[in-house]
């Protein structure tokens, strides 16, 4: 995904940690890590202040921003506290570079979204003014996830932070405006065994699915320790009308039918329904060792 944004312009990235910054590192001019604090400082790495406590931790030199809370109420300094923030980043010897926020509603119609929005507006105009008088200026400020990039809620900011809909599967409350995505990840899994079931054999640990008829079954080669939710099971249709049947194993999965290599999604957000989910759980539960290819 980092070498198809960049190929198609995008020029900053957000990412967890360190050493998700050091892979993708060549692919775009400036990184923002949002949980970590680094060995050293980095020339293209910049780093995240999610409260106070933490600005004596980072290296000399080490490029930061400040994240204020304007409501989600999990990371971030306090509103409050931004001068103070200035003044111990500037004490410190790092080099600000930008102030944001995240929303924690920017995809439902509640009134959470538009109070955060007012709070950072607040905050920006704050935090321009102690730039000036703190020698950083100018700083760039933003807000938007996937949500509130399609609500524009960031119209007058320098960049969003784009993460499920970059997958085409960010899904907003049915009274909001659904932007018209397309999903770009699929799974597939090819076959193990193919076996014929008679009527009341069961499948798979403690038998939770049991044949109401003479049935052929297949297992591939997906299961809980590739990423595949294991509250689905026996609650998920493929996109060509397999069903899963008992429970999702460790390595492996039963579906119906015998097919060598099995669609198992087209949509996270189908698989995520079956599983109680959300698109983003499953996708970011797809493990390091999957093969990944990409399609015309």
């Amino acid at each position: 995904m980092a070498a198809l944004a960049s190929e198609y312009g995008i020029r900053r990235a957000v990412v967890r940690t360190s050493e998700e910054a050091e892979a993708i590192d060549g692919y775009f001019e400036y990184i923002l890590v949002l949980s970590d604090i680094p060995a050293e400082a980095s020339p293209t790495v910049c780093y995240t202040v999610n409260a106070l406590e933490q600005i004596a931790r980072f290296p000399s030199g080490t490029k930061v921003e400040l994240k204020v809370d304007t409501g989600m109420h999990r990371n971030g300094i306090a509103g409050d506290e931004l001068e103070a923030a200035f003044s111990a980043v500037r004490k410190a010897g790092l080099s600000l570079e930008g102030v944001f926020t995240h929303f924690s509603s920017a995809d439902t119609s509640g009134p959470e979204c538009a109070e955060q929005a007012k709070a950072f507006a607040s905050v920006k105009a704050e935090a321009k003014a102690l730039a000036v008088k703190y020698g950083v200026d100018p700083l760039h400020f933003h807000s938007a996830n996937s949500a509130g990039t399609f609500r524009a809620l960031c119209d007058d900011e320098d960049m969003v932070r784009v993460g499920i809909a970059a997958y085409g599967c960010l899904v907003m409350e049915s009274t909001l405006e659904q932007p018209a995505l397309r999903p770009v990840l699929s799974l597939w899994a090819d076959k193990i065994a193919t076996r014929s079931l008679k009527k009341g054999e069961r499948i798979g640990y403690n038998g939770t699915y049991e044949a109401s008829d003479e049935m052929v079954v297949s297992s591939y080669d997906v299961g809980y320790a590739d990423g595949l939710l294991r509250s689905a099971s026996n609650r998920y249709t493929t996109p060509t009308g397999k069903k899963l049947l008992g429970r999702v194993s460790m390595d492996n999965t039963s579906f119906t039918g015998s097919e060598a290599e099995l669609l198992i999604f087209e949509n996270a957000n189908d698989y995520a329904d079956a599983a109680g989910s959300i698109g983003y759980e499953v996708l970011v539960g797809m493990r390091p060792h999957m093969k990944r290819i990409v399609g015309d």
